[in-house]
């Protein structure tokens, strides 16, 4: 055989030798934005949750083969949204999961959806982030809403018999931080509140860097309210009860939310000062809620979170875990391609019920525009301080770990 006739045969054989038969498909990408070093351990938690969502589809088989690998980039400030999500569309990255902080996931999704990417919640829970009208958004978690409704509705059903009047004769004082996510949380707190027949007596708004309490206290002095419910962060939320304290505020009960009153730090910084608040918040199983009670898919997934993060998580690891899992498990795979539109035609499709996850909710997303994109089947709790530095869920009963104890609030 002559060289020339030899020489394509040989170039041929040689591709052939160097290209593997069974070449692995190229990995999915998918963005990640979390403020890692700004805030520190909790984000840090978030997204260690989303992490060993991926590595568990990943040890099945990704994504139809293709392993997922989460792309990061820091977001510490608001005005780094747009610029990550036009980066992440130009590495062709079709969704995003971020990012935590509400003040952080507001911008984020923004971007994200006049950029055309799936933005994905993983933490945040101001109502604004599902309330902007963008298709591709969506958050599987609570909301502020969801928190502020579970709070009244706490007061009229639990708290109102405990107090030795029907929930019509309650009077409710509701005070929040000048923020997003606060107002997320005292609005729910107030509609739900007149709807069951309660009387708002103080509604007061202070600023979150600049808070004067004097005022505040001297208003709820006058009013003497039965309830007070309290949106805030938390510096500003310890700070709210020691100037209660101060100013001798008496009231039956004091509920808080999530990004103060149930956190670690909240307990520790007031000590016996805190016991008998009540806090509105996801569940945590860090003294939240009790996973005995989860069952069927939730109850054994719960079991592989605990395996695969090495012990019981953390409520930040809890919910983005969750979170990922819904994404990584159950949209993806049902996505007809890897488009965003694709993709979050796949999330709008989803009808999973109470219990499928391990912190006990379901998925079903909202399809109305003040709501749209926000998981309606997401779950919350009461948590209650009963001694320093010691928690328990007290409401629902399925969550629950204790009883509900000291109403009226001693002190």
């Amino acid at each position: 055989m002559r060289l020339g006739r030899l020489l394509p045969c040989l170039l041929l054989t040689g591709i052939a030798f160097l290209t593997p038969a069974h070449a692995s498909p190229a990995p999915l990408r998918i963005g990640a934005v979390f403020p890692w070093q700004s805030m520190g351990m909790p984000a840090q938690e978030e997204y260690r949750g989303v992490q060993i969502a991926a590595n568990l589809v990943n040890a099945a088989g990704g994504i139809d083969g293709r392993r997922i690998v989460l792309v990061r980039r820091e977001m510490d400030s608001p005005v780094q949204a747009m610029p990550a999500m036009q980066a992440f569309r130009a590495q062709g990255i079709a969704a995003v999961v971020g990012a935590f902080s509400s003040a952080l996931s507001i911008p984020a999704g923004a971007a994200a959806g006049q950029e055309g990417l799936v933005y994905w919640e993983a933490g945040a829970e101001a109502d604004r982030l599902t309330g902007q009208g963008y298709r591709t958004v969506f958050r599987v978690g609570a909301s502020g809403a969801n928190l502020g409704a579970n709070s009244a509705t706490f007061a009229a059903t639990q708290l109102a018999s405990r107090l030795h009047r029907p929930a019509s004769a309650l009077r409710v004082a509701v005070v929040n931080a000048d923020d997003d996510y606060a107002r997320s949380v005292a609005d729910a707190a107030l509609a739900v509140a007149r709807r069951s027949g309660m009387h708002i007596v103080v509604h007061s708004v202070y600023s979150l860097y600049a808070p004067r309490w004097t005022p505040i206290m001297a208003r709820l002095r006058r009013v003497h309210p039965d309830i007070i419910i309290l949106a805030s962060h938390v510096a500003d939320g310890v700070a709210f009860r020691r100037a209660m304290l101060r100013a001798h505020v008496h009231t039956g009960a004091l509920i808080g939310s999530t990004m103060a009153e149930c956190g670690p730090d909240f307990g520790r910084m007031l000590g016996s000062e805190a016991i008998g608040v009540f806090a509105s918040d996801r569940p945590s199983p860090m003294g939240g809620f009790n996973p005995l009670t989860l069952h069927g898919s939730g109850r054994a997934l719960y079991e592989r979170l605990v395996r695969a993060g090495g012990g019981m998580p953390s409520e930040e690891a809890l919910s983005g875990f969750s979170a990922g899992w819904v994404l990584f498990h159950y949209v993806l795979p049902r996505a007809r391609g890897l488009t965003p539109r694709a993709i979050a035609a796949a999330a709008r499709s989803l009808n999973l019920a109470a219990g499928t996850l391990p912190n006990g909710a379901g998925v079903r997303f909202a399809a109305d525009r003040a709501h749209l994109g926000q998981n309606t089947r997401a779950t919350s709790v009461i948590w209650q301080w009963q001694a320093v530095r010691h928690s328990v869920v007290v409401w629902p009963a399925v969550y629950a770990t204790g009883r509900i104890r000291f109403v009226p609030l001693a002190r």
